[in-house]
Order: C-alpha cells, then sequence, then structure tokens
C-alpha cells in the first residue's frame, strides 16, 4: 500500500520568536510510519517540527502551521491508500502575527485568535471510495463519546482514541494504549503498550479495512 502519515505538532507564530503548539513529540505518527516500512509499504511521513529522527525509508515532508500541513496532505493523498492523520494540530491561531517582537514591559498583549483549517473536514470530499482515512482523538474526559463524534464529524473510516491525562502514556512518553472505533460499528482495544506495538497493531486494521474496500 502507499500509506500517508501525518505526525508531531504544528506550531502557530505570533510574533518571530514564539509560537502555539503543544505536547506532541511526534513518536506515534513516527511509529505508524515505522510499521508501515516495516510491513513492506510505501510512506510519505509530513511531519511537524520533532526531535526525533525519521524512520529510514520514508518520503519526508517537512512542516510548520496548520495551514502548510493541510497543503502537504493535499499534495500527497493522491495515489494513497491509508491515510492516518496522528499529528496533533493547533487548533487556534493568532489572527495577527506581531512583525516585531512583543515586549514583556509593553504587559500581555491581546490576542484576537481565529481557527485553524481542520485537515480531515476540509480533505473528506477528496476522499476516493478505495481510500482508507484513520483519524486520533486525543482526550482528557468522555473518550469514547468524543471519539465516536469525531469519527462522524470527519467522516472517517477509523479512529483511535487515547488518554492523554495520565503520565505514563501518549504525549512525550514512549508507550500508548488504545481504543480504535471503526465505522462499521466495530471497537477493539490495546492495553498499554510500546507505541510500536500500538502502531503495528493500528496497521493491521487498516491493512484489513483495506482490503475489504478494494474487493
Amino acid at each position: 500500500m502507499k500509506v500517508l502519515v501525518t505526525a508531531g505538532p504544528t506550531r502557530e507564530p505570533l510574533d518571530p520568536v514564539r509560537f502555539i503548539s503543544n505536547r506532541s513529540s511526534g513518536k506515534m505518527g513516527y511509529a505508524v510510519a515505522a510499521a508501515a516500512l516495516r510491513a513492506g509499504h510505501q510512506v510519505c511521513l509530513v511531519s511537524g517540527p520533532v526531535s526525533i529522527e525519521p524512520p529510514r525509508g520514508a518520503k519526508i515532508v517537512r512542516v510548520g502551521t496548520a495551514d502548510e500541513m493541510l497543503a502537504a496532505v493535499k499534495k500527497n493523498l493522491r495515489g494513497c491508500d491509508v491515510l492516518v492523520m496522528a499529528a496533533a494540530v493547533a487548533d487556534w491561531r493568532p489572527k495577527r502575527i506581531a512583525a516585531r517582537k512583543l515586549k514583556k514591559s509593553a504587559g500581555p498583549p491581546r490576542i484576537e485568535w481565529v481557527a485553524t483549517p481542520d485537515i480531515l473536514q476540509t480533505i473528506a470530499p477528496m476522499k476516493k471510495k478505495t481510500q482508507v482515512f484513520c483519524g486520533f482523538a486525543a482526550e482528557t474526559d468522555r473518550i469514547a463519546s468524543e471519539a465516536r463524534r469525531k469519527l462522524r464529524a470527519k467522516h472517517l473510516d477509523v479512529i483511535a482514541a487515547n488518554d492523554v491525562s495520565k503520565k505514563d502514556r501518549g504525549f512525550e512518553t514512549d508507550r500508548n494504549a488504545l481504543t480504535v472505533f471503526c465505522a462499521d460499528g466495530r471497537s477493539m482495544r490495546m492495553a498499554l503498550a510500546a507505541k510500536s506495538k500500538c502502531a503495528g497493531w493500528l496497521l493491521a486494521i487498516l491493512e484489513e479495512i483495506s482490503a475489504q474496500k478494494k474487493k
């Protein structure tokens, strides 16, 4: 298969030295990309700013902002069999970026926020019947209900939900625990394990769904 993976955070600039971002290390998305490569698939990895080495053999597209990630996904979506949207895209950005550094002496700045593009909802009309779209839901509460809502709202085949309120998993760690919800009503759980193991488990689900769609 041709697998397109997004990973890591995005950064939305506030001024020339500051930005809005999140705690995503990119480890989960990079683990998915590595698992796909081990399985013999072609991989394009669209990565936000991270400090880990990309898996050897993947095509790497480096981006910074949500707009840049959206453009990269659009450019590489055609011809892919599976999209795994593991990136933690910033939800908001400042409406105006200060041309000069905001001075502490001037006091707290007043910032007007605007929403960044929802990448999965934006590309939903581009989706082909044989393509499999997988999203991630990083939540701190109401995990199952939020994941199911996003599954429907973003027209996904699969969503992998994880609890990021616990210190032993999720952001900036090497381990995760996933609950996968599928558009056909199925749900499956992966207990706390190395992200590489979680990635291989998730990939097997996506391979199965892709094969079914192509029959």
